[in-house]
């Protein structure tokens, strides 16, 4: 997201993983409005849960989200077998 490193509980995954699923699906059928609105959805839920790591934190990161304004084939380009965020 270029926001700096979250940490996310365990328990927060499940929800973001259906959010993830109807980001996923989004962009697979191409449809532009509800993958922007699964997109901001979803990156909206990560900050609400994420609790931001120290700015010199050397942590590493397990996973790495697009940016707000990420287009659709670069969305595209950054899933794998689990989505954004494996299960």
């Amino acid at each position: 997201m270029g926001e700096g490193q979250l940490d996310v509980a365990a328990d927060d995954l499940v929800a973001l993983n259906r959010l993830d699923a109807e980001l996923e699906s989004a962009i697979e059928s191409g449809d532009e409005p509800t993958f922007r609105a699964a997109l901001v959805a979803l990156l909206d839920n990560v900050r609400k849960v994420g609790k931001p790591l120290p700015a010199d934190s050397l942590a590493p990161s397990e996973l790495i989200l697009p940016p707000a304004d990420a287009h659709i084939d670069e969305v595209r380009s950054m899933l794998g077998d689990e989505g954004l965020i494996p299960d």
